[in-house]
């Protein structure tokens, strides 16, 4: 057994060492900061690319804790009196959920967001690091064969041309909601006025649909395939299925493609909020921003320098970044709920 003045003489002999210097650098105190996000790819590419540079930038030990947006917003909440998430990665949608429960702390000021798109500044507490796209894509060869005309508009999905030639996501997921806006707004109605769309899907692009998919990797199969000869998925993923063959090309909607921003927030009560306001701009540099744009993320900092070939699908510079439509993800949250129970009761039955 120690004695019990073993314990006190190495502390103070621990203590005398850090005040000369003489302490390892390995010894230092070094703090634990908790970032909630997305699972899958988007989790490997973090581990493995994002998050080891600001550890050792920093001195600081990173616990990655995956899960989906709804479920990291259910977090927050489950957590509200005390939060452990220190910073927060989620859709933008459940973002501005996030912002409204008081969940996000205010982003500091700092010289790298003078560089980014004002679409990405969701609110004075989150900031979207990467941009995503959803477009109607179709199968050139298919089209070409059948002698289909190329879509120019959303409200075009509903042309009897396409029968038995569409299959689409439901509207209890981002990219099948972004559908149903997209065609409210091409059918005169929006976010605040949804009965358009959910008039032009019953009665116009419902009979041309095969089937509505489960999910988008299903979705991706029934084009790989040849079920189907078009659909609307996120342009990112069209890039890649056409490096693997496919002949896909995205449609560039006159009412403007839906952005997708993935975004992030410093979450308020954090222990760490210093490393978190850091974290938030080491996702924000350039050099970050390439990474996250290789793996099919628009860049959200205008300095961020891509080859051609890396640009391909993603909406880079000003000009093609205005051209994005934006959802008014506020009034989508307050009826949301009752648009899903309409979809599965009206169009999805």
């Amino acid at each position: 057994m120690k004695s019990p003045h073993h314990g006190i003489c190495s502390i103070a002999l621990g203590m005398a060492l850090s005040a000369t210097g003489w302490m390892a650098p390995g010894a230092l105190a070094q703090d634990t900061m908790y970032v909630a996000g997305y699972g899958g790819s988007f989790e490997r590419l973090m581990r493995n690319s994002v998050i080891p540079p600001f550890e050792k930038a920093n001195n600081v030990k990173i616990e990655y804790v995956a899960g989906q947006s709804t479920a990291t917003l259910a977090k927050l909440l489950a957590q509200r009196s005390k939060q452990e998430i220190d910073v927060a990665i989620v859709d933008d949608g459940p973002m501005y959920q996030a912002v409204q429960f008081g969940f996000c702390a205010p982003i500091q000021k700092a010289p790298v967001l003078d560089d980014i798109y004002p679409i990405a500044k969701l609110a004075d507490q989150a900031m979207a690091f990467g941009i995503g796209v959803t477009a109607p894509v179709y199968n050139t060869k298919i089209f070409k064969e059948k002698g289909l005309p190329v879509p120019t508009s959303w409200g075009d999905l509903g042309n009897s041309a396409y029968k038995g030639q569409l299959a689409l996501l439901g509207a209890a997921s981002t990219t099948g909601l972004h559908g149903l806006i997209m065609v409210a707004r091409a059918k005169g109605g929006g976010e605040a006025a949804i009965d358009p769309g959910f008039k032009a899907f019953k009665d116009e692009i419902r009979p041309n649909i095969v089937t509505f998919a489960p999910s988008a990797p299903k979705l991706e199969e029934l084009l790989q395939s040849g079920e189907i000869a078009m659909t609307v998925v996120a342009r990112s993923r069209a890039v890649a299925l056409k490096k693997e063959g496919l002949p896909l090309q995205a449609v560039e909607p006159k009412e403007g493609a839906a952005a997708l921003m993935v975004s992030m927030c410093p979450v308020v009560d954090s222990d760490v909020s210093a490393q978190a306001q850091k974290f938030i701009q080491h996702m924000l540099s350039p050099e970050i921003q390439k990474i996250f744009a290789q793996a099919g993320y628009g860049p959200v900092n205008r300095k961020t320098e891509l080859s051609e070939a890396e640009k391909e699908g993603l909406a880079v510079g000003d000009e093609a970044v205005g051209k994005l439509a934006r959802i008014d993800w506020p009034t989508v949250n307050q009826n949301r709920a009752a648009w899903t129970q309409r979809w599965n009761r009206e169009v999805e039955r």
